[in-house]
């Protein structure tokens, strides 16, 4: 429901685009707000508006603002309840494609002002910012370009000068915005302005990241995954080609909490994912080295339903029950060759092992004894790239005399985060990883081994490697 693919029709000259041929993928580099952006990890993006009151994910944008009128919204609430969960930045949906604003813009009447809500003196987006930047989140705005509602959308020269007042409004005046959303559903066979679009943003917010599909691509920062259902199903390189012209671009995966629902529905608690869903949902997005943006949806009175604030605190306290401080089942091993890889067993991820230039480079650790592990953690420094571009971890198993090393994974991308999962439990006695092929020169910010079978937090079910 969320978004789909700007197609080329729908972009202007951006979709055409210059080779370079001196350029190489080993050496793009990522900007440095990119990687702090990175480390975030997961981000919420919040949809809350006409649709909320109308038992429906698509508004055609003939509502009545009156329609909007919820009883105690409380941001402060979300915000929580997102932190609970191990989010570190919240997206909120400022205008969906109904064209209703969330703010009190000057440039339409077809916003809060016109509702009932606070007299029509409410600004969501003011109290979502306050609420985010006071529970120590970054924040940030989608603005859905289609418009239903709006009759200038029918003229583009027209409505992209009332989109850019729009944008103008909300880039300077809601503090520093961490990303800002480009959605395109809705836009096959529309051209909009996307250069002068991203121009302005980027007079008032010079620091954030745009996020779109790769048909937005001299104008993006991230790039969509390409579908909604919390995986990635293939290899993350940061770096992708459009036409010849390499860029950084990281990848977002979007799902919400709630299965094939964004906005707030009364059979909500049929619909919300379970605590084992969510943590596959991880791995397999963050796990594979992208961002996961879960979607948060209040109700009627303007709450996340206390349904979905339990479930968020009992995923990020499944999170930190098995990828947590003192969970790296390496971090206190006896002994660690060579010496300077160290640094790559902390829990920090501030400090990296540079493997050298020779290769295949081998970290090789032994174990105090026996330790039952079902997964791999690794990461690498991205600064000045994305290098791995094979490796291996091997293991020497309990109760294997020969004391041969036995491959455990086998793979070719690592990138921000990396978890493999193992088919069953294993009992070692030492572990190594080895760098068997790269693009340049490869730091390591962390490798480590976890165990999935942790305290039941928050469902019935526990110990899967599927975790």
């Amino acid at each position: 429901m969320l978004h789909r693919l700007l197609l080329p029709g729908a972009l202007l000259a951006c979709s055409s685009l210059p080779a370079t041929a001196q350029q190489n993928f080993a050496d793009i580099k990522p900007s440095p707000q990119q990687v702090a952006w990175q480390d975030l990890e997961i981000g919420a993006i919040i949809h809350f508006g006409t649709n909320t009151f109308l038992d429906r994910e698509w508004g055609d944008g003939t509502a009545s603002p009156s329609v909007f009128n919820p009883t105690h919204v409380d941001t402060d609430q979300w915000m929580a309840a997102a932190k609970s969960a191990g989010i570190g930045y919240v997206v909120q949906v400022a205008k969906h494609h109904d064209g209703f604003a969330l703010w009190p813009t000057a440039e339409s009447d077809y916003s809060v002002k016109a509702s009932p809500w606070l007299g029509g003196k409410g600004d969501l987006i003011r109290m979502a910012s306050d609420s985010a930047h006071k529970a120590g989140l970054r924040f940030g705005v989608y603005e859905s370009p289609w418009d239903r509602h709006d009759p200038r959308y029918k003229d583009p020269v027209a409505y992209d000068t009332f989109y850019l007042a729009e944008l103008t409004e909300l880039a300077s005046g809601y503090g520093p915005l961490e990303e800002f959303w480009l959605d395109g559903a809705g836009s096959t066979g529309r051209t909009y302005d996307f250069d002068k679009i991203i121009r302005n943003l980027r007079t008032y917010q010079s620091n954030t990241l745009v996020f779109g599909d790769v048909g937005l691509y001299r104008n993006g920062d991230i790039r969509w995954v390409g579908t909604e259902s919390g995986r990635v199903d293939f290899d993350v390189w940061n770096t992708v080609d459009n036409s010849g012209m390499l860029r950084w671009r990281p990848v977002e995966a979007d799902t919400p909490l709630h299965r094939l629902q964004w906005f707030w529905h009364p059979n909500s608690d049929s619909t919300l994912k379970t605590v084992d869903e969510l943590m596959t949902t991880y791995n397999e997005t963050v796990g594979r080295g992208a961002q996961l943006m879960l979607g948060l949806a209040p109700d009627r009175t303007g709450n996340l339903p206390a349904a979905d604030v339990k479930r968020l605190a009992e995923f990020g306290a499944r999170l930190q029950a098995l990828y947590g401080p003192g969970k790296n089942l390496l971090s206190s091993a006896p002994r660690v060759l060579p010496a300077e890889a160290a640094p790559a067993l902390s829990e920090d991820h501030h400090s990296a092992w540079a493997t050298g230039t020779a290769l295949p480079a081998t970290l090789t650790v032994t174990l105090a004894g026996p330790v039952q592990l079902d997964r791999f953690l690794t990461m690498e420094r991205l600064e000045d790239g994305q290098h791995v571009e094979e490796y291996a971890v091997e293991a020497k198993l309990s109760g294997d005399t020969t004391g041969q090393w036995h491959e455990l994974v086998h793979a070719h991308v690592i990138g921000h985060k990396k978890i493999d999962l193992l088919p069953a439990p294993v009992q070692a006695t030492a572990v190594r990883l080895r760098i068997l092929a790269a693009n340049g020169p490869v730091e390591m910010r962390a490798f480590g081994a976890y165990s999935g079978k942790v305290q039941n937090i928050g469902a019935p079910s526990m110990g899967s490697p599927a975790e």
